[in-house]
């Protein structure tokens, strides 16, 4: 049983089949999803396995997939959530893969 919402960005979508597809390599989406995924995030990961879920509420996302969009959005002058939330839906699936 996975604990968090499903995270897989190398998932094929209809256009176009993948969304690292959408940015040219040397962008800076790229350089983080790969800075990321070099992190050890086991910590993070602890603290959701510990904690107890009652069936209530919506499963949380992955956290390499929450700090990627930390990161990206702090890269690009957005720290705060509401300017995170405000970016097109497109937009903020590049950075995170999702």
């Amino acid at each position: 049983m996975t604990i968090y919402k499903p995270y897989d960005p190398d998932q094929p979508y209809l256009l176009p089949p993948i969304l690292q597809e959408w940015l040219p390599e040397s962008h800076l989406a790229n350089f983080i999803h790969e800075v990321v995924g070099e992190l050890d995030l086991g910590a993070i990961h602890k603290k959701y396995l510990k904690r107890k879920r009652d069936g209530r509420g919506q499963k949380p996302f992955d956290p390499g997939m929450m700090v990627r969009l930390l990161f990206y959005a702090y890269c690009t002058g957005k720290p705060s959530s509401r300017k995170i939330d405000m970016r097109r839906p497109a937009t903020k699936r590049l950075p995170t893969g999702c």
